[in-house]
């Protein structure tokens, strides 16, 4: 049960780390892509078929 004053700090500290980071990223704006995904979808030029 010793170990449980370790493991519980330590756990909490990379789980606050893991969201630091990602509120980072978001501010950093890396998930941002308002208009290449509505465009990519409709394009024909990353099709499957090889061209010819």
């Amino acid at each position: 049960m010793n170990v449980l004053v370790y493991l519980i700090p330590v756990s909490l500290i990379l789980g606050g780390l893991g969201l630091a980071a990602f509120f980072w990223a978001l501010k950093g704006q890396q998930y941002d892509d308002p208009e290449g995904d509505s465009r990519r979808i409709l394009s024909d030029e990353y099709d499957d078929k090889p061209k010819s």
